[in-house]
């Protein structure tokens, strides 16, 4: 799968059912020596993007469960709902 196939598409909680961002609006953490994507980093934003929490949401890229046409399915183990 190309990097520009996975911009766009929404990444999604399957634990909590929570929409956690859009690809492109995230960073990645890639293998400098292999090219592999290792992370997703996901910026935790507050009033529509306006005020930024302190720290990202790092998400192994083991926690990645699915990749569909329009969104990604992670599961983070031990996340606990609210």
């Amino acid at each position: 799968m190309k990097l520009s196939e996975l911009s766009g598409k929404e990444i999604v909680d399957v634990n909590r059912a929570e929409r956690l961002g859009v690809l492109g609006q995230t960073d990645l953490e890639i293998n400098e020596k292999n090219g592999q994507i290792q992370a997703l980093l996901i910026p935790s934003l507050k009033w529509f993007g306006l005020k930024k929490q302190a720290g990202d949401l790092r998400v192994p890229w083991t926690h990645i469960k699915k990749i569909g046409v329009d969104m990604i399915i992670i599961d983070i183990p031990g996340d606990d709902q609210e």
